[in-house]
């Protein structure tokens, strides 16, 4: 039987005298799956991320915590020992989380809203929902 690559089937393989061989991992490589859809997974997971809703407090709840905003102002050179617990919104979509935040006050600003914690770390007032004594403290 002759084939048409009859005279070339038994040469050696050419070596290039300009480049190395390739590793047999590089050249598997060559042919591995790639990701057609960059992202798509990371998308999913993110749009698969549960947020929570922002509720709003109501008038009894606004003026208790208005009050104890207040008392906290009054309290500032003890640096009171304090968790907040607020709300975050998320960066990258509707809703957010609610935390709780335990340490010392620095400031209470009523001009800009917000409460600054001694570490540098402020909580806006719109998104306090309240201020809580630590377990060693039960006067706020």
């Amino acid at each position: 039987m002759s084939g048409k690559y009859d005279d070339i089937i038994h040469l050696s393989r050419p070596i290039s005298k300009r480049h190395r061989p390739m590793s047999a991992y590089d050249r598997a490589a060559q042919f591995s799956p790639f990701a057609a859809l960059t992202g798509h997974d990371a998308a999913i997971q993110e749009t698969a991320r549960l947020t929570e809703r922002e509720t709003e407090l109501g008038i009894d709840a606004q003026i208790m915590l208005d009050q104890k905003i207040q008392l906290l102002a009054k309290r500032l050179k003890e640096r009171p020992l304090v968790t907040l617990r607020y709300f975050k919104p998320d960066e990258r979509k509707q809703g957010g989380a609610y935390l709780e935040r335990t340490g010392r006050v620095l400031k209470v600003d009523a001009e800009n809203q917000y409460i600054l914690f001694c570490d540098g770390e402020a909580v806006p007032f719109v998104y306090l929902r309240d201020i809580l004594p630590p377990q060693e403290e039960k006067e706020l």
